[in-house]
């Protein structure tokens, strides 16, 4: 009895992540048949600019950049780039994803990161970082300045620098030639039969448990009578 409902939640969630795959899939797919758009000077709703194509343009500003952390490609671990960019006319700054480079073979050596010192157009996919962040880092470590971050937080971010940041980032289209790296992006289509898989799971086991349930129940109720 405390099995089914728990299977059944657990497999509701697995079920519900799968759906939310498959609407950011379908803005993502949406987004790529259609032109970049500009981004606004006034970002009031940033959460409806999630997945959509955007435009930007101004320059990198590597004073404040950041390396994520345990960025894994071919089975080869490095970072990801993110730099801010001054957006042209405006004391506005947006985080773009630049990519993936490879780490040094001491992993605490950082990569040597080139980065174009003029004006540029940017086109990317706005992603909008998760405010739910699991670290074991103290608050000491957090509230010191580091190059190497495990993950974008980005509440964290703007309380560290002295400039305005958007509360989005931009990752860089694979095809531009912005400054980019490695830019194979993940995309949720790649997990929805994941999550799917593990939804039917559960739901398998909640109907193997009302089965076990209900053997037991009779065969005790037969020894009962016998």
């Amino acid at each position: 009895m405390i099995c089914i409902p728990l299977f059944i939640k657990l497999g509701l969630w697995q079920y519900n992540k799968a759906e939310l795959r498959k609407e950011i899939q379908s803005s993502y797919n949406t987004s790529l048949d259609q032109d970049a758009l500009v981004l606004p000077d006034n970002l009031t709703d940033v959460d409806a600019w999630k997945y959509k194509k955007i435009k930007v343009k101004g320059q990198y500003e590597t004073k404040y950049q950041i390396l994520l952390d345990n960025q894994v490609e071919e089975n080869v671990a490095g970072f990801h780039v993110i730099t801010p960019l001054r957006l042209d006319g405006s004391n506005d700054y947006v985080l773009i994803n630049r990519g993936w480079v490879a780490g040094g073979a001491n992993h605490k050596d950082t990569p040597t990161i080139n980065t174009p010192d003029h004006s540029l157009e940017i086109i990317g996919f706005v992603w909008v970082p998760s405010k739910k962040i699991f670290s074991l880092e103290s608050d000491n470590e957090k509230s010191s300045w580091k190059t190497v971050w495990q993950h974008m937080d980005m509440e964290r971010y703007q309380k560290s620098i002295p400039i305005h940041i958007l509360p989005l980032v931009i990752k860089l289209d694979s095809k531009s030639n912005a400054g980019g790296f490695v830019r194979k992006w993940q995309l949720p289509a790649s997990k929805i039969a994941t999550n799917m898989g593990y939804a039917y799971q559960w739901f398998g086991f909640t109907i193997a448990s009302i089965l076990i349930f209900l053997f037991t129940s009779i065969k005790k109720a037969n020894n009962t009578k016998t």
